[in-house]
C-alpha cells in the first residue's frame, strides 16, 4: 500500500458510494508533500476516555473489500483509527475518530489526519471541522481504488433488541410487493383492500389497466380499486427493513427504473362517478356527492369530459375533484410538496366556481414569480421568533421592503447562486420562478432564502448586540432556541451547526 513516485500527491479519500440512495457524494482531500505506508488499528484500551458500550457489543465494523486483511471492530462510543507513518520515525498517527450518533443508524467521522494544515476540502462549510455523516454502506477509502489503495466498508451491527423487533413485529414476506417480489419502494396503498405496492409498479399496473378495462383491479386479489395513495408509515418500515438487512436492497439501476414509472404522487379517485352514482340514494348523500364532485363529469369543458375510467385527483385545499391528465401542460401537482391542486387546471379549462362545484382561489396555486409576500413566514429561522425579529429590523434599517429582499434572491435562486442542499421542498434542482407552487411551499422558500439572506448579511446592518453573539454550536438546528428564550437571545442560530448529526 505504498506510494513510489514522489510527484504525486497522498490524499485520503472518505467517500458515500452513488449507488445507495440515501448517500450524496462527499469528498474529502488531504494534500501532502511526504509519502507514507497506513496500516489501520484500532484504539487500543484505556486509549479514550469516552463512555465505552458492554464488552461484548460490536456496535459497528469497517470491513475492508479485500479478505486477505482484518475487520476492524468499533465498541467503543468514540474510536480513535490509528495509522503507523514509516518516514522517518516509526509513530502512530490518528488518521480519523468515528463517533458513534445518538441515532444509533450513523456516525460521524472526524479528520485527525496531522497534514491537516495542507486539508482542502470539498462540500465542507470554511468554519466547520472536517467530518462527514457516515452511514451503513459507506465506503472509506485510503486513496484512489486505481493506485490499489484499501477499502473499507462501514457497518452498522444490528443490536438484538432490533433483530427481536422485526422477527416479532413484521414477517419480512408481507412487506414485499406482489408485483416485483421485493420490498417496497416508495409504498402505495390501495384501497378498499389495503393491499401494498411499489408506487412504479402499481402505476405501470394502473396505466395497463386503463388501455384494457374501465375499471382497475387489485393485482394481489382482483377487487376494483377505488382508491390509491402513497403510505408514508409503511414507508418508514421500508427504510427499517432494508437498514436492518441490506442484502434486501435493490440495484440501484432498479431504483431509478422505478422512480422514473412512478406516478401517484398525491391520492388518485378511480372509478370515481360510477361510485357516486351508487351512493345517491337521499338528499344528504346527493349534497355530499355535489360537494366534491367533479365539473368535467357532468359537462364538457375545453373539449374534455370524463369517462367511467377516469382517474380523478382530489384537491388538497377545496377537497373537489378533478381528473388527472398529465397530457394538458397544465400542473396540477405542487412541486416541492407533491399534493394535487386544482386551481391552474380549471382555469386553463374555462371553469368558474359555483354552488354546485366550489373550486380553489387562484392565490392558492400559482408561479413563484407570480406572488407575494408582505410579512416573514413563521417557519423563518426553524420558527425562532428572536431571529425573525432580527431579520425584520435588519431589512427595515437597509430602507427596503420584505418583497423586494425576496425578489432579488429569487433571482439569485434561478442563477443558481445558492445551495439549494437544505431547501427543505421536493425536487428541489427543478424548482424555478416559474414553477406554481401552494401557499405552504412558497412560505417554506421564501424562509430558506431568507436564511441565505442572513448568512450573507454584513455585520454592520446588525445590532450591536445581536453582531456580536456568539453561533450556537448546532445552529440551525438547535432545539434550545424554541423553548428557550435567553439562549435564543445570547446565540445566533443563524448558521451551520458544528456539532451533532448536521454536516
Amino acid at each position: 500500500m505504498a506510494r513510489r513516485d514522489s510527484h504525486i500527491d497522498d490524499f485520503l479519500c472518505c467517500s458515500f458510494l452513488p449507488s445507495t440512495a440515501i448517500f450524496s457524494p462527499l469528498l474529502v482531500y488531504i494534500n501532502s508533500s511526504t509519502f507514507f505506508f497506513f496500516s489501520l488499528s484500532a484504539m487500543e484500551k484505556g486509549e479514550s476516555s469516552t463512555p465505552k458500550l458492554p464488552e461484548d457489543e460490536v456496535w459497528a465494523k469497517l470491513i475492508p473489500t479485500d479478505s486477505r486483511y482484518s475487520e476492524i471492530e468499533l465498541r467503543l462510543k468514540e474510536t480513535v483509527i490509528c495509522s503507523e507513518v514509516k518516514n522517518s520515525s516509526s509513530e502512530k498517527q490518528d488518521w480519523c475518530k468515528i463517533t458513534r450518533n445518538v441515532d444509533l443508524d450513523s456516525a460521524m467521522m472526524q479528520n485527525r489526519s496531522f497534514v491537516l494544515g495542507n486539508c482542502i476540502c470539498v462540500l465542507f462549510h470554511p468554519k466547520e471541522e472536517h467530518a462527514a455523516v457516515i452511514k451503513c454502506g459507506s465506503e472509506i477509502s485510503l486513496g484512489p481504488s486505481d493506485e490499489g489503495y484499501m477499502k473499507y466498508r462501514f457497518k452498522i451491527m444490528p443490536t438484538e433488541e432490533s433483530r427481536r423487533y422485526i422477527q416479532i413485529s413484521l414477517d419480512v414476506e408481507y412487506a414485499k410487493c406482489c408485483i416485483c417480489l421485493n420490498i417496497w419502494h416508495d409504498v402505495v396503498t390501495a384501497a378498499p383492500c389495503l393491499h401494498n405496492f411499489c408506487n412504479g409498479c402499481f402505476s405501470e399496473w394502473l396505466r395497463r389497466s386503463q388501455e384494457r378495462r374501465s375499471s382497475v383491479l387489485c393485482p394481489h386479489c382482483r377487487a376494483v380499486v377505488h382508491f390509491v395513495g402513497r403510505n408514508h408509515f409503511l414507508h418508514n418500515i421500508e427504510e427499517d427493513i432494508l437498514l436492518a438487512d441490506p442484502s434486501l436492497k435493490r440495484l440501484s439501476e432498479d431504483i431509478v427504473l422505478l422512480d422514473s414509472n412512478a406516478s401517484i404522487k398525491s391520492p388518485l379517485v378511480l372509478n370515481s362517478r360510477k361510485s357516486r352514482r351508487k351512493r345517491e340514494r337521499s338528499p344528504s348523500d346527493a349534497a355530499d356527492r355535489w360537494e366534491h364532485s367533479c365539473p368535467q363529469c357532468d359537462t364538457e369543458y375545453g373539449g374534455y369530459q370524463c369517462n367511467e375510467s377516469t382517474v380523478h385527483l382530489q384537491c388538497q385545499a377545496c377537497g373537489g375533484m378533478m381528473p388527472s391528465r398529465s397530457n394538458v401542460g397544465v400542473q396540477q401537482h405542487c412541486l416541492g410538496c407533491d399534493r394535487a391542486f386544482c386551481a391552474a387546471y380549471w382555469h386553463s379549462q374555462g371553469v368558474n366556481g359555483s354552488n354546485s362545484h366550489p373550486l380553489c382561489s387562484p392565490e392558492t396555486f400559482k408561479p413563484i414569480a407570480e406572488r407575494t409576500v408582505s410579512r416573514i413566514p413563521s417557519l423563518a429561522h426553524e420558527k425562532n421568533h428572536y431571529e425573525q425579529n432580527i431579520t425584520e429590523r435588519c431589512i427595515r434599517q437597509m430602507g427596503r421592503s420584505l418583497q423586494d429582499v425576496v425578489a432579488e434572491w429569487i433571482l439569485k435562486f434561478d442563477k443558481r447562486e445558492i445551495d439549494r442542499t437544505r431547501m427543505p421542498l421536493n425536487h428541489a434542482e427543478m424548482i424555478t420562478s416559474r414553477t406554481p407552487t401552494c401557499s405552504e411551499c412558497y412560505d417554506k422558500l421564501v424562509s430558506f432564502l431568507l436564511y441565505w439572506f442572513r448568512v450573507t448579511m454584513i455585520s454592520h446592518h446588525l445590532a450591536p448586540e445581536d453582531a456580536e453573539r456568539q453561533d450556537c454550536w448546532y445552529g440551525y438546528a438547535c432545539r434550545t432556541q424554541h423553548h428557550n428564550q435567553e439562549h435564543a437571545r445570547k446565540r445566533n442560530h443563524v448558521c451551520r451547526p458544528t456539532r451533532g448529526n448536521h454536516v
